[in-house]
């Protein structure tokens, strides 16, 4: 069985209109983010709430064929099993208008902002995998930092999808460094970042 699992190959790259339908396979599951197409950020939380699941679908799908580029998918042997959501924080309507986690200066970040994990995954290392390409994703792409919202466990164990935004131990491991919190349980962190060759493409 050992020798079964280190054969497998895993792969991060940046979703595109080719691999819609692996974002559709790994999103359209049961579960408490079914719906939410990794909106909830982008869109003003009112608008969201007053939006059904199918338009919610139809919205990251546009965003998707006009060029934008939402998060990086990750992969199994070619079998999409994880996910981030990323890019500049003036994507993120919520995010600026929150009253919890708002900016803490004028300088230009990305934020991460979501991370899924298939069930079957969890507990496998996806969500530092992803947090390290996230990183080398918008250096690429001209960033110079790179924040997070994680949650700080402390002793708590966290149930289904409440560490969405990441655990911020795994951001410490990443090189990531506070800059605020806002609540006990929920620091604002961020990485320096410098630029770097643009990732190959296709799985």
């Amino acid at each position: 069985m050992k020798a079964q699992a280190a054969r497998r190959r895993w792969t991060i790259a940046p979703l595109d209109p080719d691999r819609w339908d692996d974002l559709e396979n790994l999103l359209d599951r049961p579960g408490p983010h079914r719906g939410c197409w990794c909106l909830w950020w982008r869109m003003p939380h009112k608008e969201f709430g007053a939006t059904s699941g199918d338009q919610h679908r139809r919205r990251m799908r546009q965003i998707v064929r006009r060029g934008g580029r939402p998060g990086l998918l990750g992969y199994v042997d070619g079998e999409p099993v994880a996910w981030v959501s990323l890019g500049p924080r003036s994507d993120f309507a919520a995010l600026e208008s929150s009253r919890l986690l708002h900016r803490v200066d004028d300088k230009p970040v990305w934020s991460v902002v979501c991370f899924i994990v298939r069930r079957d995954q969890r507990r496998q290392g996806w969500m530092r995998r992803l947090l390290r390409a996230a990183a080398q994703y918008a250096a690429q792409h001209g960033a110079t930092l790179l924040e997070g919202y994680p949650v700080e466990c402390g002793d708590r164990r966290l149930t289904g999808d409440s560490g969405y935004t990441g655990i911020a131990s795994t951001f410490r491991a990443e090189g990531f460094r506070e800059v605020a919190r806002p609540r006990p349980d929920r620091p604002i962190m961020r990485r320096s970042l410098r630029r770097r060759k643009a990732l190959g493409g296709r799985r």
